[in-house]
């Protein structure tokens, strides 16, 4: 089906950055953007929708996560991460049976979904739910099985995760025609060992694998790889031949100089989450830094049990103000640089480069934000309205390969009610 999506304000690409177009056409064709432009186009649609007061984007790519843990949204307030992690959250995680999980990534789908994610790239376990899912409902993903080792004599062989992590490339990398992707993850340099990290890279590469990994995200963590190995997270998996792979590193609070240059010499692409690294007290990415290196810095919200929600534009919106403050420098990051992180290079950390802009040929990967709240009036600059005004409330479409997932408060593909009253359930059980 031909739709054309007309009358509407468009975020379109231009260069490096965006063109912001006012009542605009933007025209879909399937799966695909075939049409962009201020003028109708003379080309036949099957259906007309009149977006006006509506403002296109490209869809968000929510970069890092867990999905599943928003049955735990709010554990473990106000504790340190390894008194959050350890004490709080794995226990509850033990009790987390398959159904747990599936209805977990389904509340977190209504929440992206609704929104602006079109999207994602998360790590958990009992992963084919997220597959499942994602197939059902229409979003794009991409999931990992994260791979972990507690005991230091355990063979890489009998490691099950591992196996796991592979059997599910294996079954469903590429599935839903190209919706989900499967990731290769290592959770952690401290949850792991060497001799498990070295050969699961080395089958990640052979399988031409792309991988996940946290890094550097507090600096005990830093400091205690530094004490235990004489060396950073980042050369730690520099040296074990992780980076060799297309490398996703959340986090990355702490890196250093020569940990960045290792990174970019390596094409290993950060994840900034700003409200996870806030909320944990963290500390503060070195974003600027990274950017003006060339490193290719994403967004992502990291699990709900940190956050406390999977809202991009929150992120968008954190990222802006952060740094300028910490920074006491309001040019830090500019809206269309923020944008960019949030779209064009979440799609390339996912290894889709169909998508993440608004541009003929690409992927109609949309969303639509209502210009006629009074927070969003007057719209003298678009890419700034987006990021400094735009709430999560005020997406009101969202579209993945030319399909609508959400429109005006309708879920069109996931059943909302049934998800909330089961997802409620699960969590009552689970805390009770």
């Amino acid at each position: 089906m031909k739709l054309l999506l007309k009358h509407c304000g468009i975020l379109a690409a231009g260069g490096a950055g965006f063109r912001c177009l006012e009542n605009a056409y933007l025209g879909v064709d399937g799966d695909t953007i075939d049409y962009i432009g201020t003028e109708k186009p003379r080309a036949a649609y099957d259906q007309e929708k009149d977006l006006s007061g509506r403002l296109l984007l490209p869809g968000l790519i929510n970069c890092h996560g867990h999905s599943p843990m928003v049955l735990l949204r709010g554990v473990g307030s106000d504790l340190s991460l390894q008194e959050w992690l350890f004490g709080k959250i794995m226990p509850i995680e033990d009790k987390l049976t398959a159904e747990d999980i599936r209805l977990g990534n389904q509340l977190a789908l209504l929440e992206m979904i609704s929104t602006g994610t079109t999207s994602y790239s998360d790590m958990y376990f009992e992963p084919q739910t997220a597959v499942e899912n994602a197939l059902a409902c229409g979003i794009k993903a991409n999931i990992s099985r994260p791979v972990q080792c507690f005991d230091k004599d355990e063979a890489y062989a009998g490691n099950f995760r591992a196996r796991e992590s592979i059997g599910l490339f294996k079954d469903f990398h590429g599935a839903g025609d190209g919706r989900v992707r499967i990731d290769f993850s290592v959770h952690a340099e401290y949850t792991c060992f060497e001799h498990i990290v070295g050969p699961y890279s080395a089958d990640c590469k052979a399988l031409g694998g792309r991988m996940h990994i946290h890094l550097s995200e507090t600096k005990k963590e830093h400091d205690e790889c530094v004490e235990k190995y004489g060396k950073t997270p980042a050369k730690w998996f520099y040296d074990l031949g992780t980076f060799d792979c297309p490398t996703a590193a959340a986090h990355c609070v702490f890196v250093t100089e020569e940990d960045m240059a290792l990174m970019l010499e390596k094409g290993v692409s950060p994840i900034h989450n700003p409200t996870s690294n806030m909320k944990l007290g963290s500390g503060f990415a070195p974003i600027q830094r990274m950017l003006d290196l060339g490193l290719n810095v994403t967004l992502g919200t990291d699990g709900a049990a940190s956050n406390n929600n999977l809202n991009m534009l929150e992120e968008l919106h954190l990222a802006a103000v952060l740094h300028n403050g910490y920074h006491r420098d309001p040019t830090i990051l500019k809206p269309a640089q923020l944008l960019a992180m949030a779209t064009r290079h979440g799609a390339k950390l996912q290894g889709r480069e169909d998508t993440g802009e608004l541009a003929v040929g690409k992927k109609a990967d949309i969303i639509a934000l209502d210009l006629t709240k009074p927070h969003m009036v007057p719209n003298f600059d678009p890419m700034a309205l987006a990021v400094y005004s735009a709430q999560g409330s005020d997406v009101v479409m969202t579209m993945v390969d030319g399909k609508i997932l959400y429109e005006n408060g309708e879920f069109l593909t996931l059943d909302a009610d049934k998800i909330l009253h089961e997802a409620g359930a699960a969590a009552r059980r689970l805390h009770g």
